[in-house]
């Protein structure tokens, strides 16, 4: 199942089965929204499940925000697969 992302509100909401089959699409995609923005949201409330491979690739996505100075949060923590997987990877204070 592909993802699907929808921008509503302010908010990049993101549906579907986030993994490493598309975990680098996802990447690409935002970076490519961070050239031109000082704040994004992602919430992962829609998120059917999510593998190790796509939580680094939130977390590296989350770093490189910080290093340019944009507001980068994710929203997830209502999903439990989400919520559990970041804690395991020790990502939770990235999780809001």
């Amino acid at each position: 199942m592909a993802i699907q992302i929808t921008y509503n509100g302010g908010v990049y909401e993101i549906n579907g089965l986030l993994n490493s089959q598309n975990g680098e699409s996802l990447k690409n995609h935002f970076e490519t929204l961070m050239i031109h923005s000082n704040a994004m949201v992602l919430s992962l409330n829609k998120v059917l499940d999510i593998d190790c491979n796509a939580a680094n690739i939130l977390s590296d996505l989350h770093k490189k925000a910080d290093l340019c100075d944009i507001l980068f949060y994710i929203i997830g923590r209502e999903n439990k697969k989400v919520q559990e997987l970041f804690n395991v990877l020790n990502y939770h204070d990235i999780l809001l």
